[in-house]
């Protein structure tokens, strides 16, 4: 019975391997990002001047529960969902 558990070890090995380098390179830098990310919509304020997803820069002109309408220029505002602001380049002073 001793071979037939050192046999299963030895098989189920690679996949326990594979599985830690899987969460530790890939999964848990990605939580990490996601973390940062919300932290960062939900300390927006009226006034931070951002980059969204799209490559558009804009000034945070109101913030809703799910979306924001950024003022790209005098007399041009766009709404976005808020998901999509992924930069703040500049915090309201």
């Amino acid at each position: 019975m001793k071979e037939g558990n050192g046999n299963l070890l030895a098989l189920l090995f690679p996949f326990i391997i594979l599985f830690v380098f899987f969460y530790l390179f890939i999964i848990l830098p990605q939580q990490r990002r996601e973390k940062k990310h919300r932290e960062m919509i939900k300390n927006l304020k009226k006034g931070d001047y951002v980059f969204t997803s799209s490559g558009i820069y804009g000034t945070v002109s109101k913030i809703d529960e799910k979306t924001v309408i950024l003022k790209l220029s005098e007399n041009v505002f766009v709404k976005f969902d808020k998901s999509a602001i992924q930069e703040v380049l500049k915090k309201e002073e």
